[in-house]
């Protein structure tokens, strides 16, 4: 991938006229020590081609050592690649983080706009065009039919399952059974498109993704990037850590 189709991606992203929430994580001391006991935190976001493709990633970190934010790419990296780390590593909200960073002793943490700031050495992602599964023009009177990944590092385990809402997705059975690939499976249809998802296991212990496929009626793609929001987000918050979003087709 070129440096100006990640900074064409980029420019995208800032333009957007309603910014996602930036992702925000705690850093703790050892494995399942939970928010609490925080000794840093981890604020992320990705960065998307037009047709919701992710090319590239933006971490900056602030830790109780250097209480200072830091750009850190390898930080980034390492999250998704070192389960060690991956372990230390919990999904909070926007609220969470900033009582967590009071407590930690930094005070007022910066408004979203300001943390995108220091973000300055983005990590770039494999990226690709999509493949052509089907027919151009779409059939079943769905012009614009789309196959989604997003893909995750990190199993799938009961207690982060637990916290899944019905309407993001329907557990199967034996959801929390390492061997079962389908753990659940989740839909949406608006006045034109209509949205199937299936939530995967991927490797046991290893990943685990969201295949997203969506119909769309019309030459619009505006409700796509809100639902993969939603689905990363509700992942995320169980345990597994987003690595990026493929398009195959």
């Amino acid at each position: 991938m070129t440096g100006d189709h990640l900074r064409a991606g980029q420019a995208a992203t800032a333009s957007t006229g309603a910014q996602p929430a930036l992702d925000y994580y705690v850093i703790t001391p050892e494995a399942g020590a939970g928010a609490v006991r925080a000794e840093g935190l981890v604020v992320e976001e990705f960065v998307f081609t037009g047709d919701h493709r992710t090319i590239g990633l933006n971490t900056a970190t602030w830790s109780t050592d250097d209480r200072a934010w830091q750009s850190s790419a390898v930080f980034g990296r390492a999250m998704r690649e070192d389960p060690r780390l991956r372990a230390r590593v919990v999904a909070v909200g926007r609220t969470d983080a900033e009582t967590t960073y009071r407590r930690l002793g930094g005070g007022a943490l910066r408004g979203e706009a300001a943390l995108r700031e220091c973000f300055r050495d983005t990590l770039a992602l494999p990226d690709s065009a999509p493949l052509r599964l089907g027919p151009e023009e779409g059939s079943d009177g769905f012009p614009d039919p789309r196959i989604y990944r997003v893909l995750f590092a990190g199993d799938l385990r009961p207690p982060g399952l637990a916290r899944l809402a019905p309407e993001v997705v329907t557990l199967a059975e034996d959801a929390g059974d390492s061997r079962t690939r389908i753990a659940g499976r989740g839909g949406l249809r608006t006045a034109r498109d209509v949205f199937t998802w299936e939530l995967r296991r991927i490797g046991p212990g290893v990943a685990c993704c969201v295949d997203l496929t969506a119909r769309l009626g019309t030459t619009s793609d505006d409700a796509l990037r809100p639902l993969l929001r939603r689905l990363t987000t509700a992942i995320r918050h169980t345990g597994p850590i987003p690595v990026t979003i493929e398009r195959f087709s």
